[in-house]
């Protein structure tokens, strides 16, 4: 008797799998993500002129104290403090 091959798929293992990864690849390129950002969102990027003369503080700070320059009021420093723990 003998057998022949009708109607039976061919079974290749290394080639499904090779089908699979090219169509993983294919869908990967279709798939984009989007940034957007609102205008309010850029606006609060921003830098901002309290934050501009903040930063020029301290840098004028760092100098005084690496200079030596530097002092500290006691008397405005303890009303401040009294001030602050007296709320």
């Amino acid at each position: 008797m003998k057998i022949n091959k009708i109607n039976i798929p061919p079974v290749n293992p290394y080639r499904t799998n090779q089908l699979k990864a090219e169509q993983a690849k294919e869908q990967a390129k279709f798939k984009t993500d989007k940034l957007e950002i609102s205008s309010e969102a850029k606006q609060l990027s921003e830098t901002s002129p309290i934050t501009t003369q903040r930063n020029e503080r301290v840098q004028q700070l760092k100098a005084e104290i690496e200079s030596g320059n530097y002092k500290v009021d006691a008397e405005k420093l303890a009303s401040n403090l009294m001030k602050y723990y007296k709320k």
